[in-house]
């Protein structure tokens, strides 16, 4: 009774804080509904990508992995930190000063209106075949095998499942579609600052304890018991070898920090360039702390447990929780995953109502479409994905298993072609829209065959990085016989004030430092 009593306790405050910071605001305009009134600060942007970012899979999966692999998997976290610093130093001055409420809208203005139509199809396909129902799925499983859902309300595992499901996807639906961006970022900001403390404290309380009252002599204990789990420089057959830094996974980091509509979004609506920077560069600071919460704790697990559980590596994060934490905090930590789980869930379905209702439904069907219609459509999107994902979630988990890394895979099958031809427009002038609709068609086929059809002996983020050089290929061929023809066009009035923040560039080079003496002071460099 104390875990759900805390656990509605909180979940209430976020709800009611987030009523009480969007009583005032207008909603009725494009600018209001999707992109909050560009009116986020650099606090509310760090927190909401923070939470957009980290979900029940990263706590739970990581840390399995963790567990088993060690800190080699810290890549995915660190070098986040660079492609931050590259969006706030780079892109997004770029985005604000063309005023761009999504990614497609860019596409059009550097290539055509059938390379913009091309990538929102894209994105709305991977939203709702994949993306939604996954979430949810994933979340309620998560939540399940934490806090033994069904067995406080007396129901079969299924009926627990069934019910979490609906109940994430009610609340997440309801914060999207009444407050729109404004309120899925402010609700992520509570949240993402309560999964960074509650998130510190499962390692800390664990490391003070296996130190008899010292954190560091608690740390010192786990790295003596497996010295070889804290190593950060992964061999070339490990789950991830140290030269994928160089090949795919940095051209991944760029999608997802400053193409990904779903997390770029929130630096649109900053207020003001520097408001926008402070959120990315804040963001990166997370990042750079994030593994303490998702890569930490898997390895004191296996200070606990040993290698007991590398059959069932996912129980890990859980059963460190049970143990750490008393009765109380769980359920307060309950609401803070399901936060996470929430933020995925309405950020992804912000994001779709935008790209739906900006991109495809104003950029095909009706192009004079006011503002108030604008926001009608985004709901009603919003309304349909959500209840489509509520009733096919559950569907989920009557799937084969490893359905779900299948569809990562699937998921992952459009961002290397769109990060292609994002960079070729930003860096080049020569690439036309006849070469990036082509590069999108070669790196999708190309991915599907060796991936699916004919799959190749090659970790897959080495496939990423063939794919973008194929891909970058592709256009410079196709672009030297169908030239670009488009001519630029003149700079437009700024929508905001685009002065940079004076900290932009300090606070750039120390996560860029930071991040390579990680790799220095972390790795057993063989």
């Amino acid at each position: 009774m104390t875990i759900i009593l805390s656990f509605i306790g909180y979940t209430l405050f976020v709800a009611l804080y987030s009523w009480y910071r969007l009583r005032k605001e207008s909603l009725n305009s494009q600018e209001g509904y999707f992109l909050g009134g560009r009116s986020l600060t650099g606090v509310v942007i760090a927190g909401s990508m923070l939470l957009t970012n980290i979900s029940t899979e990263h706590l739970i999966g990581m840390n399995g992995s963790s567990y088993k692999n060690g800190f080699i998997i810290i890549a995915w976290e660190v070098t986040s930190a660079l492609a931050l610093v590259l969006a706030a130093v780079y892109f997004v001055p770029k985005y604000l000063k063309m005023g761009l409420t999504t990614i497609p809208q860019y596409l059009e203005e550097r290539f055509d209106k059938g390379t913009r139509t091309w990538v929102a199809l894209f994105l709305m396909i991977s939203f709702v075949v994949t993306i939604l129902p996954i979430v949810l799925y994933t979340g309620a499983i998560n939540l399940e095998s934490i806090f033994n859902i069904s067995e406080h309300l007396g129901v079969t595992e299924q009926e627990g499942i069934t019910l979490t499901i609906v109940v994430i996807g009610l609340i997440g639906s309801l914060y999207a579609i009444m407050g729109g961006l404004k309120a899925v970022a402010v609700s992520d900001t509570l949240n993402g600052y309560g999964l960074l403390i509650g998130g510190l404290a499962v390692p800390c309380i664990a490391l003070y304890t296996i130190g008899k009252g010292n954190v560091i002599q608690g740390l010192s204990t786990v790295y003596d018991h497996a010295p070889d789990k804290f190593n950060v420089i992964g061999a070339s057959d490990s789950i991830l070898p140290f030269e994928v830094l160089f090949t795919g996974l940095m051209i991944n980091q760029l999608y997802f920090w400053s193409m990904n509509q779903t997390i770029i979004q929130r630096a649109f609506g900053a207020k003001n360039l520097v408001e926008a920077q402070k959120g990315l560069l804040y963001t990166g600071i997370l990042k750079i702390l994030v593994p303490l919460i998702i890569i930490l704790p898997g390895v004191i697990g296996y200070y606990y447990y040993g290698d007991s559980l590398y059959e069932n590596q996912d129980m890990i994060y859980p059963e460190l929780i049970k143990k750490v934490f008393p009765v109380g905090l769980i359920g307060i930590f309950a609401a803070v995953v399901m936060g996470a789980v929430l933020s995925t869930f309405n950020s992804v379905l912000n994001s779709a109502a935008t790209i739906f209702s900006i991109d495809l439904y104003k950029g095909l069907i009706h192009p004079s479409s006011s503002d108030k219609k604008l926001v009608q459509i985004g709901k009603l999107t919003s309304t349909i994905l959500a209840v489509f994902a509520i009733t096919v979630a559950p569907w989920v988990g009557n799937a084969p298993e490893g359905l779900y890394q299948l569809l990562q895979q699937l998921n992952g099958i459009f961002f290397i072609p769109i990060a292609s031809i994002m960079i070729a427009g930003f860096f080049t002038n020569t690439i036309s829209a006849v070469a990036a609709k082509t590069a999108l068609v070669v790196g999708l086929i190309f991915y599907l065959i060796c991936t699916f059809i004919f799959p190749i002996d090659l970790h897959f983020v080495h496939i990423w990085g063939i794919e973008f050089v194929l891909n970058m290929l592709v256009m410079f061929g196709i672009s030297f016989f169908y030239p670009n023809t488009k001519t630029k066009e003149e700079n437009k009035m700024a929508l905001m004030d685009l002065k940079t923040w004076k900290y932009t560039p300090h606070l750039s080079v120390i996560l860029c430092i930071v991040t390579v003496v990680i790799y220095i002071s972390l790795g057993t460099w063989i």
